[in-house]
């Protein structure tokens, strides 16, 4: 039984083919990503059509076809980012000890962290812009994944071990994420 995930690429964006390695450009900038698996390499192809891309295989395996599904969202969210961006947005909770966030170079310092001395840091994946006002936390980019690789090390900085999170709230925390303009 033959699968296939058809891609439309919109106005205003190219994207390129070499076997398993996709280069898209937009208004907002280039993403490329290999797609490479010694398991599925010769399983499933992705092809570029006029105005469209398809990802497909001929494969039967459930596995096969989970590839073909992930990869196809994959190339999907990569031309969403260079047309329109993406824009994730952390809360800073605290109760008592106010949090300080700053932004060093590619590096995020949390200060004041329950009234902790030290200074706790999570690194900024790739080419994410931090951008922090009061009590939240933008992150924007262009590639998803590295935004959710930063909202994560943001949110496990302030992990609090042994601790119920339902009772000990402070920390800064994802509230959600949506496409840019």
């Amino acid at each position: 039984m033959k699968m296939e995930k058809i891609i439309e690429v919109p106005e205003g964006v190219s994207v390129q083919v070499n076997e398993k390695e996709v280069v898209v450009n937009g208004p907002k900038g280039e993403i490329k990503r290999n797609f490479s698996d010694p398991r599925f390499n010769s399983k499933y192809h992705i092809e570029k059509g006029d105005g469209r891309l398809v990802v497909k295989t001929d494969n039967d395996k459930r596995k096969i076809k989970a590839m073909v599904g992930t990869v196809a969202s994959h190339i999907n969210n990569m031309i969403v980012g260079v047309n329109k961006g993406f824009v994730y947005k952390l809360k800073i909770f605290y109760l008592h000890f106010p949090i300080t966030v700053d932004v060093k170079g590619n590096k995020i310092l949390i200060k004041n962290f329950l009234g902790e001395r030290s200074v706790r840091s999570a690194n900024v994946v790739g080419s994410v812009k931090v951008d922090v006002k009061k009590d939240m936390v933008t992150l924007t980019g262009i590639n998803k994944e590295e935004l959710g690789s930063t909202a994560s090390n943001i949110e496990q900085a302030c992990r609090l071990p042994k601790k119920d999170r339902r009772r000990f709230l402070d920390g800064i925390y994802l509230i959600g994420y949506e496409v840019g303009e």
